[in-house]
C-alpha cells in the first residue's frame, strides 16, 4: 500500500479531531472555571438586589458570600454528576457521540445563563452552573478515554495530555474574555455566563466529521471494518500491523466481559493498587488548591498585596502560566516520563507553597514582599501545569483495560469533583482564617502525594499495558505469586511493536 503522504495525513488528521474534541470539552473546563471570577462584584450585587426587590430584605456580607459561594461551587457538583453519567454514556453512544451530546447540557446552560438577568433571578445562575459542570465532567472523563485510545502508541502520552493544553488554554481564554474592557462590565456579565455555549457550537459542527475511537469500534462494537478505517483515517494511508494487533489482543482478552461497574472494580483485588493510585492522584490535583486560585483569585491576589485595580489583569498571567507549563510537559512527557513529571509538580509545588507562606508572614516588614507572594502563586501554578494537571488524566487510559476504564474515570472522575467541590467551599474560609498560612494544607497535600508517587506508582512511559499490569501485579499480589491466574480480568496486552509491517 503506498506510504505517501500518511504521516502528513496522519498527523493532520489527529490534530484536527484533538482541536475539535477539545474546543467543546476540557476547553470549557478552565473556561469556565476563570469566567466567574471578573463578574464576582456583579453578580453579587444581583443577588442582593433581588433578595430586595422579592423580600425587601438587605443581606449582610456574609449572606451574600454564602450565596456567591454557592453559585461557585454547584459546578463542582454538576462535575460530579457529569463524571457518574459519563461512564454509562461512553458505553452506550461511544466516545464521540458522547461528546456531541454531552453539548445538550451546555447549550441549556447558556439559556438559563443568558435569562438570568432580565428575568431577575439568581436561582437560574446556580442553574446554569450546574447544567455547565454536568458538561465539564462529562467531557473531563470521555475526552482523555478518547485521545489515549486513538492515538498510536508513541503518541499516546502526548496527544491524551492535550487534554490539559486546552484546559489551561481555556484558562487564560475565560480571563480575558472576562477582561472588563471585554464582557466583564457591569452590563454585560449574563452574556460573559453564556459565552461558554460558542465553542460548543465549533464542536458540533466539526467533530462529526471525525471517527470514532478505533477501541470502541471493535473491542465494544465488534466491528473489525469500521475499526481498520478509522486507524487509517488517525494514521494515514496505511495501518501499522502492530496497532490493529494490539486492539485484538484487547479484544481477546475481554472476550465475554462486560463493561464493569465501579463497585466492581472496589472489590477486585487485581486492580486494588490501579484504583488507589487514580484515586489519589485525582484527588490530589484539586486538594493541592490550584484550581480554587481561579475561583477566588481576588481573595488570593487581595491577600497578596495587589491593589484591587491590578487584579483582573494579574489573573491572566495564571492561566498562561499554566497554559505555557502543560505545553512544556507535552513536549516532555513522553522523554521524561509520567512519574517523574507528576512527581517533580508536587515537589515544586511544596515549595512554592511554603515559600508563599514565609512571604505572607514577612508582608509587613519588607516592602518588596508582595511581590515575591505574586511570584508565588504563578510558579506554584506553573508547577502544576508542569505535572499533575495533566498526567493525572492519562493515568486511567494506561493501566485499566477496555472494561474497566469507563469505570475507572467515573472513579477518577469522581474524587476530581467532589475534592474540588470541598476546596472550592472552603477556600475563601480557609483564606480568611488561616491568612498567612493559608497554603500550608496544600503544601502537606503535595508532599504526601509526592511520596505516594516515588514510591508506589510504576512508570508508564512507552510500556505496554500487559508490562504496566505485571508492575502492579507485584503490588496487588505481593508475596503471593502463585495467584496470577487470578487476576486474568485485568491484565491485558498491547503488545510490543513490530515497526514496519503495514495492513
Amino acid at each position: 500500500m503506498p506510504h505517501t503522504g500518511a504521516p502528513k495525513s496522519a498527523s493532520l488528521t489527529l490534530v484536527l479531531m484533538v482541536a475539535s474534541a477539545a474546543i467543546g470539552g476540557t476547553l470549557q473546563y478552565g473556561y469556565n472555571l476563570a469566567i466567574m471570577n471578573a463578574p464576582t462584584t456583579f453578580i453579587q450585587t444581583f443577588i442582593n438586589e433581588t433578595f430586595l426587590e422579592r423580600w425587601d430584605i438587605q443581606l449582610e456580607g456574609y449572606q451574600v458570600t454564602l450565596v456567591w459561594t454557592v453559585i461557585v461551587s454547584i459546578f463542582s457538583l454538576g462535575g460530579l454528576m457529569g463524571a457518574l453519567i459519563a461512564g454509562p454514556m461512553t458505553i452506550r453512544f461511544g466516545r464521540k457521540n458522547c461528546l456531541l451530546l454531552n453539548n445538550i447540557f451546555l447549550m441549556t446552560a447558556a439559556l438559563f445563563a443568558v435569562s438570568s438577568r432580565a428575568s431577575r433571578s439568581f436561582e437560574m445562575i446556580i442553574i446554569s452552573r450546574f447544567l455547565v459542570g454536568i458538561s465539564a465532567g462529562v467531557s473531563m472523563n470521555v475526552q482523555p478515554m478518547y485521545f489515549g485510545e486513538s492515538a498510536p502508541k508513541h503518541l499516546r502520552g502526548a496527544i491524551s495530555l492535550s487534554s490539559a493544553v486546552f484546559t489551561a488554554f481555556g484558562v487564560v481564554l475565560g480571563q480575558v474574555v472576562g477582561l472588563r474592557e471585554i464582557l466583564g462590565s457591569e452590563q454585560c456579565w449574563q452574556y460573559l455566563l453564556a459565552s461558554n455555549a460558542i465553542p460548543g457550537l465549533i464542536q458540533l459542527v466539526t467533530l462529526p466529521w471525525f471517527p470514532e475511537s478505533p477501541r470502541y469500534l471493535l473491542i465494544d462494537r465488534g466491528d473489525k471494518e469500521a475499526c481498520i478505517k478509522a486507524l487509517r483515517r488517525l494514521q494515514g494511508c496505511s495501518v501499522q500491523s502492530c496497532e490493529l494487533d494490539d486492539i485484538l489482543q484487547e479484544q481477546a482478552e475481554t472476550k465475554g466481559l462486560k463493561p464493569q461497574t465501579p463497585w466492581q472494580l472496589f472489590t477486585e483485588r487485581a486492580v486494588r493498587w490501579q484504583l488507589v493510585s487514580i484515586v489519589i492522584t485525582s484527588s490530589a490535583m484539586q486538594l493541592c488548591g490550584n484550581d480554587s486560585i481561579y475561583f477566588y483569585a481576588s481573595y488570593v491576589f487581595k491577600e497578596s498585596g495587589i491593589p484591587a485595580d491590578k487584579i483582573q489583569y494579574v489573573t491572566i498571567g495564571t492561566g498562561a502560566c499554566e497554559f505555557t507549563a502543560c505545553i512544556v510537559c507535552n513536549l516532555l512527557i513522553e522523554r521524561k516520563g509520567r512519574r517523574f513529571m507528576l512527581m517533580g509538580g508536587f515537589i515544586l509545588m511544596t515549595v512554592w507553597a511554603i515559600v508563599f507562606t514565609v512571604a505572607l508572614c514577612l508582608e509587613g516588614y519588607i516592602s518588596w514582599m508582595p511581590y515575591l507572594s505574586m511570584t508565588c502563586i504563578f510558579t506554584y501554578i506553573l508547577s502544576f501545569g508542569m505535572g499533575p494537571a495533566g498526567v493525572t488524566g492519562i493515568l486511567p487510559t494506561e493501566i485499566f483495560n477496555q472494561t474497566a476504564r469507563p469505570a475507572a474515570y467515573m472513579i477518577a472522575g469522581s474524587m476530581m469533583w467532589l475534592n474540588l467541590f470541598i476546596t472550592g467551599m472552603i477556600f475563601p474560609f480557609l483564606v480568611s482564617g488561616l491568612s498567612a498560612f493559608c497554603f500550608v494544607p496544600f503544601a502537606v497535600v503535595c508532599l504526601l502525594s509526592a511520596l505516594y508517587v516515588g514510591l508506589f506508582l510504576p512508570e508508564t512511559k512507552g510500556k505496554s499495558l500487559s508490562a504496566i499490569s505485571r508492575e502492579f501485579h507485584k503490588l496487588n499480589y505481593k508475596g503471593q505469586d502463585g495467584k496470577r491466574g487470578s487476576q486474568t480480568q485485568a491484565e491485558y496486552q498491547l503488545g510490543e511493536a513490530p515497526s514496519s509491517t503495514t495492513v
